[in-house]
């Protein structure tokens, strides 16, 4: 922290007296310069606190000497009483008291050089404060960046080494925020990156000063940090944008590597070779699904694709298949990855399943069949049974095949006919995306909870057990049939 002028005058050694500006005495002390010219303008840089004894001063010079002081940005002035004058011209304190020029009283036993040491003093202690802040905080953010902490980590502790905040974008997307409510500056910022494409630029939102800084890396990113900056932070900021670049490359050598690797394995499942692929995946670190799997296939837009590895990475084994993305497992699988589809939009797959690792082959085709299935209807996901049933109606007469569906549907359409509720519809649409809650509710416009209401009451009026694959291709080739 710079030395102040009310720090200095408080120096009681000193014995300096105010005489004006008492209410801007919180100015900071660049240096002390002290000369007796009636201009000394051109000797200036501004923040100095000038010293003089007025050798060339009287009442009638002061009040133009002191506007010129003014003009040069000067902090204050101390005059040395004692020795040209016994006191300070009347007209100087007058025209500063006026223009706002803190002046201070230097007695004749306080010799100018007692005042420079000690704002040189407060100087070196305060550039040493600098560089020890700078150094702490430069060991601080690498060591987040090479620990667990990550691009995020390192964001985080920038913001609260400069007591502000922190956005990373990627192109104008926030990436990630520092707080978390730092992201709602991001829409506010949209204009300036799209102008910045290199360097620099320091913007004002909502009255605080905004730097954002380009970071040195394959993808367009840029940092953004909210808070006032001095000599320290600007160089804290400076580490930070190194040290991300440094993590975000290496983050996405990490993917891309990861990725390979588990192209690689899915290679080596779908040639027949399921226990070299398993053994490689545990030598990883990662611990294997336990078979049966169910084996999903997704198509899209690359970057609808590239979002889905993005949110599976740590969720589920997903790999890059073509032009296709590739995932398996059991439980849950099929749910979480539905998800993630419904939520990024443009995807299409298909599901098969549940098959043994010896068969993950034949589970992948029948998956990539049913995906192409889903793009050609614009579904978000189709299963390899619906897709095998459509083909099975084709070998059932027309006339047995409806006479099939009327008998095995008959309660729903009954109780559909009451008013009552939408169960076959609700049926079909269930079927249709695997029995996924969340995707086939948003398809029919209801709520998740709703539909549960409904697939449990057509289970009451069928009789059947709907978790049950039989049950639920029998159905399946029920409302197929023409009504």
């Amino acid at each position: 922290m710079a030395l102040t002028l009310a720090a200095l005058a408080a120096e009681r050694p000193l014995g300096l007296r105010v005489l004006t500006g008492e209410d801007v005495l919180d100015r900071p002390i660049g240096w002390v310069h002290p000369t007796e010219l009636t201009d000394p303008q051109a000797f200036l840089e501004g923040g100095e606190l000038l010293l003089t004894t007025g050798l060339a001063l009287d009442e009638g010079t002061s009040p133009a000497y002191v506007r010129r002081l003014v003009d040069a940005g000067v902090a204050g002035l101390g005059f040395g009483v004692g020795l040209s004058h016994e006191s300070v011209p009347r007209s100087l304190v007058e025209t500063a008291a006026a223009v706002g020029l803190p002046v201070l009283e230097v007695p004749r036993k306080t010799p100018f050089i007692a005042i420079t040491r000690a704002v040189s003093r407060a100087v070196a202690a305060d550039e040493y404060a600098t560089t020890v802040r700078i150094g702490r905080a430069q060991q601080e953010l690498t060591r987040t960046a090479v620990g667990q902490g990550g691009p995020a980590g390192v964001l985080r502790k920038l913001a609260k080494l400069v007591d502000g905040w922190a956005l990373l974008f990627e192109r104008t997307t926030v990436t990630e925020a520092a707080p978390a409510s730092a992201r709602a500056y991001g829409p506010s910022l949209r204009e300036e990156l799209e102008r910045l494409r290199t360097g620099t630029r320091v913007v004002a939102l909502d009255g605080r000063e905004v730097v954002l800084q380009t970071l040195d890396t394959s993808a367009r990113r840029v940092l953004a940090v909210g808070a006032p900056l001095d000599t320290a932070g600007r160089h804290i900021v400076n580490t930070a944008v190194s040290v991300l670049s440094l993590a975000l490359e290496q983050d996405r050598a990490q993917a891309t590597a990861r990725q390979a690797l588990r192209t690689g394995l899915l290679e080596l499942l779908a040639g027949g070779q399921a226990e070299l692929a398993l053994r490689v995946l545990a030598a990883t670190g990662a611990e294997p699904p336990r078979a049966p799997w169910s084996v999903l296939v997704f198509l899209g837009p690359p970057a609808a694709r590239r979002k889905l590895l993005d949110a599976l990475e740590d969720e589920v084994f997903a790999a890059r298949s073509g032009a296709s993305v590739a995932v398996f497992g059991a439980g849950a699988v099929v749910d979480t990855v539905a998800e993630a589809a419904l939520r990024i939009g443009g995807l299409h797959g298909g599901v098969a399943g549940p098959v043994s690792a010896g068969d993950f082959a034949a589970g992948l085709e029948q998956a990539e069949l049913a995906a192409r299935a889903a793009e050609a209807e614009g579904k978000i996901l189709v299963s390899a049974a619906e897709h095998t049933g459509r083909g099975l109606l084709s070998l059932i007469e027309p006339v047995v095949a409806q006479a099939f569906a009327h008998g095995l549907l008959a309660p729903l359409r009954s109780h559909d006919e009451t008013g009552r509720g939408d169960l076959v519809e609700s049926l079909r649409c269930w079927l249709e995306h695997h029995g996924h809650w969340d995707v086939a509710a948003a398809r029919l416009g209801v709520h998740r909870h709703t539909l549960r209401n409904r697939i449990t009451k057509a289970q009451e009026l069928l009789g059947r057990d709907l978790d049950s694959p039989g049950v639920r291709a029998e159905l399946w080739v029920a409302l197929q049939a023409p009504a």
